[in-house]
């Protein structure tokens, strides 16, 4: 039935198409849609009130335009080799953006670690393309799977670092620009705004080992060899690393995600000075399917905080007798999200602090002291 009607639906359709263009072909070129009539005097006067005038859309462009101009130097475009026992050579794209750091000097290329990781440990298999045509490759390389994140130390004075922003005062609605190679296609900048925060559970982590999993969300297109690139605000610094998007054929839907600048800063910084990122922890097992019913039978009228299922021996979290069921409410003076918020939280936080947290237990606030002490390899 349904087949039917649409065949007639469409004939009926055509069927009017058919007299409709018959109906304008009778017409002739009286009928057709014509432009009104302009002097070349009135041309003139247009155009030199366009150059006298300047409106907001184009005071928009030219900002955009600067931003651009200050950011793109700083973005490059990596290609990495692998080997492949089926396919032989294959060449993975992606991008970076150069830094500083003061914990050690000279100038780095941060990306996504997934972008170079799988040509390692050779340095000759990957090739930075620096803004200005140089091709160089990287003198050592930094690894942090747990983010995502990898460091490559460039041996070359003349080039232009990003600047970094804050992420944790980037607002949803907020204008962003994304930076880097999409398909290839090297210093590519699109525009679009921070759809979301706080994203996870991307279905990254079973293959990468990813457990900072706090994404910031744009429509800014993002595309295959975008990953690495950077996330720009409106003052030209970076507040994002490009690292994954949402897709159901593989190219830019309008839904991409980014790690947020202060995390990419404390691993840069923490793998600079030490080789390594040096985690605090709690020694607790989170709830990643907390919901509204669990939370009701918990006495919480809406889905605030982590919630704990279990709570390992010998850890901080067992000293400060956090309990099964606890639901941490605030971690070191700052609201909890969800069990994402609170890993990325932790992980941010220094080793050897002592923090305060409150939790929901039966019913009741109460707030416990914890020593954070650096997160077990095994963990």
């Amino acid at each position: 039935m349904s087949t039917l009607r649409s065949t007639l639906t469409i004939a009926a359709v055509l069927g009017a198409g058919i007299g409709f263009g018959a109906g304008i072909a009778s017409l002739g070129t009286s009928g057709a849609a014509q432009a009104d009539s302009i002097s070349k005097t009135e041309v003139d006067a247009i155009y030199r009130e366009l150059d006298a005038e300047t409106s907001s859309l184009a005071e928009t462009s030219e900002f955009l335009a600067k931003i651009s101009k200050v950011v793109m130097p700083c973005v490059v475009h990596i290609q990495s080799i692998r080997r492949v026992a089926s396919r032989g050579r294959v060449e993975e794209t992606g991008s970076g953006v150069i830094i500083t750091s003061p914990k050690r000097s000279g100038n780095y290329v941060v990306t996504n670690r997934h972008v170079i990781h799988d040509a390692l440990p050779k340095l000759d298999q990957i090739a930075i393309h620096i803004h200005d045509g140089r091709v160089i490759n990287p003198t050592r390389v930094w690894e942090d799977p747990y983010s995502d994140v990898a460091v490559m130390e460039i041996d070359s004075t003349n080039v232009n670092s990003v600047r970094w922003g804050d992420s944790d005062q980037i607002e949803i609605g907020n204008i962003v620009l994304a930076c880097g190679s999409p398909f290839g296609l090297s210093q590519s900048v699109t525009m679009g705004i921070i759809s979301a925060r706080g994203r996870s559970s991307l279905g990254i982590g079973a293959k990468t080992s990813v457990i900072n999993q706090d994404f910031l969300q744009t429509d800014a297109a993002i595309n295959p060899g975008n990953s690495g690139g950077p996330l720009i605000n409106l003052k030209g610094q970076l507040i994002g690393i490009n690292t994954a998007i949402a897709s159901t054929h593989g190219g830019n839907e309008g839904i991409g995600f980014s790690i947020p600048s202060n995390l990419v800063h404390h691993v840069a910084d923490h793998l600079l000075e030490y080789g390594e990122v040096k985690r605090a922890y709690l020694g607790v097992k989170l709830d990643s399917e907390f919901d509204f019913e669990t939370a009701r039978a918990l006495d919480l009228f809406r889905v605030s905080g982590a919630r704990v299922l279990e709570v390992y021996p010998n850890t901080p979290a067992a000293r400060a007798q956090l309990m099964y069921n606890d639901v941490v409410l605030q971690f070191d003076g700052r609201e909890v999200r969800d069990e994402s918020h609170l890993i990325n939280l932790v992980s941010l936080s220094p080793v050897g602090k002592t923090v305060s947290l409150v939790v929901w237990r039966e019913g009741a606030k109460k707030t416990i002291t914890m020593d954070l002490i650096p997160r077990p390899d095994s963990e």
